[in-house]
């Protein structure tokens, strides 16, 4: 075996969910060479493949994108947004396999919604609708102000009490799920971060650090999964 593809073979597997049109290709690129350049081994999953395919990592992402179907978390059907109830399905079995093994898992947007949601949480469908000052603008420049928990992962990570994130969603954490905090909340008391209680990895935050590989404590994000996912692959690697 060569030196490259040995060093290959030491990182850590971790996978990144997207849907599967060429929407959720934009960003797998991004996902991969943040985590690539943490020291993991980058898989993308889709709808198309088995949940089973979470058997085989070390590691997880759920990523961004459409709205999730109100029929999931007991939320009133609307007809004006647009869902993937396939991409649903698929990343809320790929995190029930990952909780069974203990992954650690990092939610993006949607990713920290459907991290809520498989914990018995619930979201609020419209921002607007329940806050009065939720801001109207989207962007992918880090913009929104919001504020870290004081005690928290999160805050560890970051080493700030507060920082900027740009803001894409309109659909947000409302009751936790079991085992959650709440890791960061914007001006409007909107939740924009969430994490579990005990020392497994489990942190979904509002905002794409995907879209800030520029900001070296955004990225950082990708760096704490990557050595979670590799403490816990050296675990298994010694009680096997």
């Amino acid at each position: 075996m060569s030196r490259r593809s040995s060093h290959t073979g030491r990182r850590p597997r971790i996978g990144v969910t997207t849907s599967a049109g060429c929407r959720g290709a934009r960003l797998w690129p991004l996902h991969a060479l943040a985590l690539w350049r943490a020291g993991a081994r980058p898989h993308r999953l889709t709808p198309t493949v088995s949940p089973s395919r979470v058997d085989r990592l070390d590691g997880l992402v759920i990523g961004g994108g459409d709205d999730i179907a109100a029929g999931v978390y007991g939320g009133d059907v609307r007809l004006d947004v647009r869902i993937d109830p396939a991409r649903d399905r698929f990343e809320l079995a790929a995190l029930e396999r990952a909780a069974v093994r203990g992954l650690p898992v990092l939610g993006i947007c949607r990713g920290a919604q459907l991290l809520n949601i498989s914990r018995g949480g619930t979201l609020h469908q419209d921002i607007h609708r329940a806050f009065a000052d939720a801001p109207r603008h989207r962007t992918v420049l880090p913009r929104k102000q919001v504020t870290l928990a004081t005690r928290g992962r999160l805050r560890r990570l970051l080493r700030r009490s507060s920082i900027r994130v740009n803001s894409l969603h309109h659909q947000a954490v409302d009751r936790l799920g079991t085992g959650l905090h709440v890791a960061a909340r914007d001006r409007a008391g909107i939740v924009q971060a969430i994490e579990a209680r005990g020392p497994r990895f489990l942190l979904g935050v509002q905002w794409h650090p995907e879209l800030l590989f520029y900001q070296g404590r955004q990225v950082g994000l990708y760096h704490a999964l990557t050595r979670a996912a590799a403490r816990g692959r050296r675990r298994a690697a010694g009680a096997a």
